[in-house]
This record gives structure tokens, C-alpha cells and sequence, in this order.
């Protein structure tokens, strides 16, 4: 009995030293107004961007390629578990959000494509070709992806974790089925210079872990986005939309955003993945993905059970040959 007890005693103080730990994205992260002391809350809303793929194409491409606005002077952020499988290139961005500050208008930066220019011409005509096929963005805020929802012909919420770069309308006038622009131009493109974030938060007021700050902090439970085209750096809702055709060759794109942050107490952190995982029937899947990944798991199979059936082959051949031998010569051998 005395033998238990201390046995007991030694593992609860040895329980006393062990650290916790979590997997990067499984901890809520909490935001708040103003920087607290002693409190591990941000104040910065950091978006981050991830490669672009498109159903029309197997090329999947990162961020940079496109020439967007991008930052070279902050590390990449550690990626998680998921991420890592997944083969995500996950990237800093020059979008960043103060909490709780809403902002109208935004400006991030201005390319310029020059016709004399050789390069930029190669970036203008890629950012084209995005366009034609439908390359869609995914950003991520807070380990959740910025999702971009509609209604469907069933007055349905549909939410795609991804958002197209821009929209281009064909010689016949016809154009994607994401693309937003009314009475467009054929034979022109579109670019989506301009987007409005909506995030929402769940308020830290009445909350255990909202006692440092209250109402002026929470966890982020949704992003969401609309996309547009505007030909205005002072994101001027009257503007034309920033347009040109294929022969263009002097082009200008300035890039912005606005910024709301809505609260809603109904949902939980824990629950913030529900109304993504709703729209993940409807989505399409990427076939030619899927059977490519087939053929290779069945060539490597293959490959593998052919290794192991020429080794097992040569083992019980030499196997047969030993006892052969030990056969013949206790039947050829010294007999007394």
C-alpha cells in the first residue's frame, strides 16, 4: 500500500513538469483592438495567400507568378500538418486588417504593363491566360480559407473556398459562370481588381476568455469576400470596370480593398467550419486529378509486387537447390 502511494505522489509531480503543446491551427487565435499587456491577442488581421488552380488546367501556380501585388521582406508562416500533405505554398501578403477597424477603401499597389517593355508583356499575357481558364486564388485568414459565397437557382448560400482572378468574355460573348460583370464586351477581360472582406468575429464579451478585453476583441469565425472590377485606385463604386481586350498592350491595374467586420455571437469558434463543409457536395470535382493519382499508386503497386515476387522466386529456388543437394548426397553417399 505505502508502495502505491508514493508511486501516486511520484507521478503527479512529474505530470506538474510536463509542457502542454498544440498543432499549428488547431488553437483559437484571439484578436483585439488595442494591444493588452500580458496578453497574447493581435491586433493585426494577417491575410495570406496559397497557389492557384483552376479545373480547366493541371498546372497549379503560385503567387508571384501572376504579378500580383506581393511582399519579399516577411518569412512564410509555418504550415500546418494539413497544408503540409496537401503540397500548399502558403505566402505573406501586403493585405493586412487592424481588428475591428473597418475600412472603406484601401489601396495596395499599381502594375503597369508598358508595350515596349518584354517582360511585362510576358506577365500580361499569363494573367491572360489566368483569366481564360479560370485560375482561382485561395487566401487564408486565420487558418480558415476566405470563401466567396452567393445564391444559387435554389436561393441556396454556396460557398467556395477560392475566388477567380478575373473574367474574361469570349468573341460570343459568352463568359464563366463566376463572372459578375453585367452587358460585357466581347473579346475583353476583366480584371478583379478590387475586393470587399467581410470578416466576422465572435465577441469576447460574456466569455471566459474575453474577460482582458471584452467587446473590443474575439475569434475570427468566418471570411468572406466579393469580388469586382473597378478602373479606380479611390474604389469609386460608380466606375467602369477595369477592362481590356486582347490586343491591348498598355495596360494599368491598380489594386484595393475595403474591410467590414460583422459580429456574431450564434457561432462557436468550434463550429466555424460548418457552413464551408454545407457547400462541399455542390463542388467540382477535379477528375483528371484524382486518376492521375490512381495510375501512379497502381505503377508504384505494381512495381513493388513484381520486386517482391522475383525475390521470393529466387529464395525458393535456392531453397530447392539446397535440398536437392542434401537429398543427393544422403542417397549417393558413405553408407555403414
Amino acid at each position: 500500500m505505502a508502495i502505491r502511494s508514493s508511486t501516486v505522489f511520484f507521478l503527479v509531480l512529474l505530470s506538474s513538469s510536463i509542457n502542454a503543446f498544440y498543432l499549428p491551427g488547431l488553437a483559437p487565435n484571439v484578436f483585439c483592438r488595442n494591444p493588452i499587456p500580458d496578453s497574447k491577442c493581435k491586433t493585426k488581421v494577417e491575410v495570406f495567400v496559397n497557389r492557384l488552380d483552376s479545373v480547366e488546367s493541371v498546372l497549379p501556380y503560385e503567387y508571384p507568378y501572376f504579378d500580383f501585388c506581393s511582399v519579399t521582406d516577411e518569412p512564410s508562416p509555418v504550415e500546418n500538418l494539413g497544408q503540409v500533405l496537401f503540397g500548399e505554398r502558403i505566402r505573406p501578403s501586403p493585405y493586412k486588417f487592424d481588428f475591428l477597424k473597418n475600412d472603406d477603401c484601401h489601396f495596395v499597389c499599381r502594375k503597369k504593363y508598358e508595350a515596349g517593355d518584354a517582360q511585362k508583356q510576358k506577365l500580361l499575357k499569363r494573367l491572360m491566360k489566368g483569366m481564360v481558364l479560370n485560375y482561382q486564388q485561395h487566401w487564408i485568414i486565420d487558418n480558415m480559407p476566405v470563401t466567396l459565397c452567393y445564391r444559387n437557382t435554389e436561393n441556396q448560400e454556396f460557398c467556395a473556398r477560392g475566388f477567380p482572378i478575373g473574367c474574361y468574355v469570349t468573341k460570343s460573348g459568352q463568359s464563366k459562370e463566376t463572372c459578375n460583370i453585367r452587358d460585357g464586351k466581347n473579346d475583353t477581360f476583366y480584371v478583379f481588381n478590387h475586393l470587399d472582406f467581410e470578416i466576422i468575429y465572435h465577441s469576447g464579451q460574456d466569455e471566459t476568455w474575453g474577460t482582458a478585453f471584452g467587446e473590443n476583441g474575439g475569434r475570427i469565425i468566418a471570411a468572406k469576400v466579393q469580388v469586382n472590377s473597378l478602373n479606380s485606385d479611390k474604389c469609386e463604386r460608380g466606375s467602369e470596370p477595369l477592362m481590356f481586350q486582347s490586343t491591348a498592350k498598355d495596360v494599368e491595374i491598380s489594386f484595393t480593398y475595403s474591410v467590414k467586420f460583422v459580429k456574431n455571437n450564434d457561432i462557436r469558434w468550434a463550429s466555424r467550419w460548418d457552413y464551408i463543409l454545407k457547400s462541399l457536395p455542390q463542388t467540382r470535382i477535379q477528375w483528371f486529378s484524382i486518376l492521375n493519382s490512381l495510375v501512379i499508386v497502381l505503377f508504384l503497386s505494381g512495381m513493388v509486387a513484381m520486386i517482391l515476387l522475383r525475390t521470393l522466386h529466387k529464395d525458393i529456388a535456392r531453397y530447392n537447390q539446397m535440398v536437392d543437394a542434401d537429398d543427393a548426397q544422403e542417397e549417393f553417399g558413405w553408407k555403414l
